[in-house]
């Protein structure tokens, strides 16, 4: 039996304190101390601060026996897993083991409360003991509280115990974050952010990589030698329809093309393509799949269709490759990887390159009739540039050269198309090279690669086009000419649209992936293929793989 009381002092601040140092001398958590002292929430101490503390918990012992029991450490059990399994303090899990760091290896014991090895173990083999276990108990007095103060070793934490199979979503801390903002920003705790990095006992740092959260267990292919691969395409044979056939088809050209020449360089491939059908009849073609025994999935092509492809594979965990669909529906599948770059990473991309030449200038974007690129542009425009003046228009002819209040000539203005709509691209280009003729200095920026562009190179630089690209054949380049040669003798044409999409998907997951399948373990990887970059990142902790990549090509006067 234990009687428990707590008490309240403060605690002023001197050279080296920080929060981590400060909870553990006195045996709080950091939780607990920013509670205590809301005016310090962003973590910024200076010294002479003076910080209210509330100490640990100060036994008075009636009786200092406590039976307790061992567990044996399993494959990536950490110290922080087992404080929180077993409700138990690190300070108090320390005193039961003084050399807990030591002891932290697989089929080693770890010392317990036997009463939290009953109530919370799992799986674990248990040793009850026969002697009580040796707690240390400050003996106190009613009139002398004496702090406890908890000496253990910081040197360690789950981060470092944990096994090199952990795979953790980082954050590089930059100059200004402080412990509490980078809590709030990934929404974890702050007792985790420390268990995970110990260094923060030293104090935070631009430039240090913080571990955030353990990520999913990368998959790792089921069996056998070959890599299992399903292309899942819309032929519609199943439902005699023919809306997608040709696409499919020619995506298909482009993704043997791929294989061959894989498997030609000693990759083990078993490949099986299914008619997906269409979206009504999508889920009867998913009894063709085997999920125990498929290692990457390609395809399907429409959201839906991949929403009930990862229902379906979701205990395995397989990698799922989109091709075209990309929604923030789909960003929480961690098994899930996104081909398609969004209209978002265009417009963060064209407000960037804005802000590199804005000199007060005014600013127009053709809109498309959504609106949503144009609006997105034109507020983060105006968040981001000061005093900017920008106005959305629904055609080019409405770009309007700014008049000089001082000299009364015309003026240059920055212009945005965010349009894919090749009719309106055309009619842009022509303002442009229109405009770039009255006045020098004209600035015109695009979401998109239209036709004009390629038509009218040389007369949109006098207007310094800067635009952005995706799926478009360097034919100049020597990977692009050989891969352009090796179609052709196939099939006796060059590639259509979707037959450079079926070649750059294939070729580049294929080009991932190891002989174990791990192909989650080389995302980071930035590669072009025929047509298309890819430049993979994760959507959020946990969340899909989206490719941000493309290409800018500036026009130079």
């Amino acid at each position: 039996m234990f009687l428990s009381f707590s008490a309240q002092k403060t605690h002023t601040v001197i050279k080296g304190d920080n929060p981590y140092n400060i909870s553990k001398k006195y045996g709080i958590t950091i939780d607990e101390l920013q509670k205590l002292n809301p005016k310090f929430k962003d973590g910024k101490l200076a010294i002479g601060d003076v910080l209210n503390v509330k100490l640990g918990t100060t036994a008075v012992a009636k009786n200092t026996s406590s039976q307790t029991g061992r567990i044996i450490i399993q494959p990536k059990q950490t110290i922080y897993g087992i404080t929180k399994q077993y409700r138990i303090s690190e300070t108090d899990l320390r005193k039961l083991n003084p050399e807990l760091e030591a002891h932290m290896k697989i089929g080693n014991e770890i010392t317990l409360p036997l009463d939290s090895i009953k109530k919370y173990g799992g799986s674990e083999a248990v040793i009850a003991t026969a002697k009580p276990a040796a707690v240390p108990v400050e003996s106190v007095s009613a009139n002398n509280t004496k702090t406890v103060i908890d000496s253990g070793n910081e040197r360690s934490s789950s981060a470092n115990s944990s096994s090199n199979q952990d795979e953790y979503a980082t954050y590089t801390v930059e100059q200004g974050d402080t412990v509490f903002s980078i809590v709030n920003k990934f929404g974890v705790s702050i007792d985790e952010l420390v268990a995970l990095n110990p260094d923060l006992s030293k104090g935070l740092k631009a430039g240090m990589i913080l571990r955030i959260k353990k990520l999913d267990a990368a998959y790792v292919k089921k069996s056998g030698d070959a890599l299992s691969v399903v292309l899942m395409l819309p032929f519609g044979y199943s439902t005699n329809e023919t809306q997608y056939r040709a696409m499919a088809i020619d995506f298909l050209t482009g993704a043997k093309l791929a294989i061959e020449r894989n498997a030609a360089k000693g990759q083990k491939l078993d490949i099986k393509i299914v008619d997906s059908g269409n979206e009504a009849s999508f889920k009867s073609s998913l009894t063709q799949i085997n999920p125990n025994n498929t290692d990457l999935i390609i395809g399907p092509f429409f959201k839906s269709n991949v929403i009930d492809l990862l229902d379906f594979t979701k205990t395995q965990k397989i990698p799922v490759v989109a091709p075209f669909a990309n929604s923030p529906e789909l960003y929480n599948y961690s098994n899930l990887i996104i081909v398609e770059t969004n209209d978002q990473t265009y417009s963060d991309k064209i407000v960037e390159e804005v802000k590199t030449v804005y000199s007060d200038q005014k600013i127009y974007i053709v809109a498309d009739s959504k609106k949503e690129n144009a609006n997105y542009i034109k507020a983060n425009l105006e968040k981001s540039v000061k005093n900017a003046n920008v106005t959305i228009v629904n055609s080019a002819n409405d770009i309007q050269l700014d008049q000089n209040m001082m000299t009364g000539q015309s003026a240059p203005v920055i212009a945005i198309l965010a349009s894919d709509n090749d009719t309106v691209g055309e009619a842009f280009s022509n303002r442009m090279i229109a405009l770039s003729k009255e006045v020098q200095g004209m600035k015109a920026f695009s979401m998109y690669l239209v036709p004009s562009f390629d038509k009218k190179v040389d007369e949109l630089s006098q207007a310094s086009l800067t635009y952005l690209m995706d799926r478009k054949i360097n034919t100049e380049g020597d990977f692009e000419k050989e891969i352009l040669a090796a179609y052709k003798a196939k099939y006796c044409k060059i590639p259509g649209k979707y037959a450079v999409i079926g070649f750059d998907v294939v070729n580049d997951m294929l080009a991932r992936e190891n002989k174990k399948g791990e192909i989650f373990k080389q995302m980071n990887k930035v590669q072009t293929q025929l047509a298309t970059k890819f430049e993979f990142v994760k959507s959020k902790t946990n969340g899909a793989y989206v490719n941000t990549g493309f290409r800018v090509i500036r026009l130079v006067p």
